[in-house]
């Protein structure tokens, strides 16, 4: 595919020396942040620079400089840690990032606040863990997301080998991570390429994000990533993959060449062909993504450009053989993990709802207490899932009444205490960490789910599941397109409403009210939930309704009902 002239961060990459840039020497210098080349960089190794935007105004009347802080991902490939390694991380938390832990929508885990003067030891510890922050963001295949609940039967095994595989196999094959944050002595002998066999001298056009799931239960919403694999199973037998592409859900507001897309199955493939599927996959991205704008970058672009009969023939010929078209899939489900299950081994793990993923403690709410003495009092391991919340898992069953009377002590609310809307609510960092965020999300996100607690229990719905997602910005990192109700980031204080997505996954939803004041969102949304629970039909879930109903009609509704006030 033809594009214009290379972004400056392509010219960066390719000047990079494999992603070492300056970064070693500004890691010792005094100056506060870093170069924008090796800002841009850095994002490659997991780690992004920013500054505290609650304090920039009052600094910047001072005559001051922004206070430049660092966000850094750890990769965790399914979700899946140690004990060990997660009180490793924790410990780095409490020393270096105010004693705060972020579970993302990737299933990894996310230090904010970190110093210039913390960054290296911070990195340094977590890799002393046997974990990495390598490739956690940048234009590379980021963690690998599956479906996270711990349940040991051949299906679950084989999703999580199979993240693993592809989480380690897909890194980029350079020594410059090692040389900078863990040192030349602990690095392997051998020497790196001189280009990267799979990812090339400027490495990939965009960031790519892979996801694996059974149709049984896609808690990990894999239709939003570049390549979806869906793993078909008859019984507890691997029959082979899905390859599902052009999945993404960023875009940019009042664009219409950007826009957030499912991605579309487009080949089978047997089981034994999966890393070099992907690997094909990726080249194809790599070859053919638009290296001139950045925001029109990701494989999403690529497919609805070429068409879905380009990319299996282009497939094809990397591999060097016909494939077998997608085959046809059951229903998508999403299961829920909550509470005590047994995993199928003598043993049983514990869903815990973790709003916003934040663990953190706060009065009367020692979340990240808690889960501390779990994992020191008690034989287990976490296990994050991509709705923010966490498994613990491998607890033998004489161990249950001390986990629930941990979580207890600490003040930690059980599952089943909170209402569906609040169970299933995600919402991104925005401010004041996100240098993107255009309003709040994750801080407001309590308020706006009571706001609408309050009129779902009016309306007589206020126990129905319905997944709302809030984002503070357009790019849509809690996965807003995809909800029952997507609130987006439009201006300081106000988002565009977006309804008619599915709880499974499977469906984007559309705009329908546009920069609705915080304050207004539950008077906005209380006439539409009216129409649901008097026109709903059997137990039709309420994305289902709206997308029955039609957006434009609700929209009116809506306009109606508040003229009519």
């Amino acid at each position: 595919m033809a594009h214009g002239k290379p972004s400056k961060v392509e010219e960066i990459k390719l000047a990079s020396d494999k992603l070492r840039g300056t970064i070693a020497a500004e890691l010792r210098s005094d100056v506060a942040a870093f170069e924008e080349a090796d800002h841009q960089l850095l994002k490659m190794h997991g780690i992004y620079q920013g500054y505290d935007r609650d304090s920039a105004t009052e600094l910047k009347q001072r005559g001051e400089d922004k206070r430049t802080e660092f966000m850094a991902r750890v990769r965790a490939p399914g979700g899946l840690m140690t004990a060990t390694q997660y009180l490793a991380v924790d410990a780095l938390a409490q020393h270096y990032a105010g004693s705060k832990l972020r579970i993302t929508t990737r299933q990894g885990l996310q230090f904010h606040g970190i110093a210039k003067g913390n960054l290296w030891a911070t990195i340094h510890g977590v890799n002393e863990a046997l974990l990495t922050t390598f490739a956690a963001c940048g234009d590379v295949v980021r963690n690998v997301t599956a479906t996270a609940v711990p349940i040991e039967d051949s299906v679950h095994r084989r999703l999580r080998e199979d993240a693993q595989l592809l989480s380690t196999a897909l890194l980029p094959q350079t020594r410059a991570y090692h040389e900078i944050w863990i040192g030349d002595t602990n690095v392997a002998t051998a020497s790196e390429p001189a280009v990267d066999p799979l990812y090339g001298p400027s490495y990939l056009p965009r960031k790519f994000k892979i996801g694996i799931a059974t149709p049984q239960d896609n808690d990990i919403d894999v239709l939003t990533n570049d390549l979806a694999i869906i793993a078909l199973f008859d019984g507890q037998r691997l029959e082979g993959y899905n390859l599902a592409v052009g999945g993404g859900l960023g875009m940019t507001h009042n664009k219409a060449q950007t826009y957030p897309r499912l991605a579309s199955p487009v080949v089978f493939i047997g089981p034994d062909e999966l890393l070099e599927s992907v690997k094909a996959v990726i080249a194809l991205q790599r070859d053919n993504g638009d290296r001139s704008d950045r925001k029109h970058a990701r494989l999403k672009y690529v497919v609805d450009a070429m068409g879905l009969d380009w990319v299996k023939a282009e497939l094809e010929r990397r591999l060097g053989r016909p494939l077998e078209p997608a085959r046809p899939m059951p229903g998508f489900q999403v299961q829920d993990h909550q509470g005590w299950h047994a995993q199928g081994d003598g043993r049983w793990y514990f869903g815990l709802p973790i709003m916003s993923g934040r663990i953190e403690d706060r009065i009367g709410h020692r979340l990240a207490t808690a889960l501390r003495r779990l994992m020191q009092e008690i034989a287990m391991r976490p296990v994050f899932a991509p709705s923010q919340d966490v498994f613990l898992a491998d607890i033998a069953a004489d161990d249950r009444e001390r986990v629930e009377a941990i979580l207890t002590e600490e003040g930690v609310e059980l599952p089943g205490q909170q209402t569906p809307v609040r169970r299933w609510a995600m919402a991104c960092p925005a401010l004041p960490s996100c240098g993107l965020a255009l309003t709040e999300a994750e801080r407001v996100l309590d308020d706006i789910v009571s706001d609408i607690e309050a009129a779902l229990a009016r309306q007589g719905v206020g126990q129905e599941r319905l997944a709302l997602r809030v984002t503070g910005c357009p790019n849509g990192c809690a996965r807003p397109y995809v909800g029952d109700i997507g609130l987006v980031g439009r201006v300081p204080g106000s988002y565009a409403i977006f309804l008619g997505g599915d709880f499974e996954g499977t469906r984007l939803n559309e705009r329908v009210f546009e920069r609705v004041p915080i304050a207004e969102i539950g008077r906005t949304l209380e006439p539409v939930f009216a129409l649901w629970a008097r026109h709903r039909e059997g137990h039709e879930s309420f994305g289902n309704f709206c997308q029955r109903w039609g957006t434009q009609r609700l929209a009116d509704l809506v306009v109606a009902s508040q003229a009519a006030e």
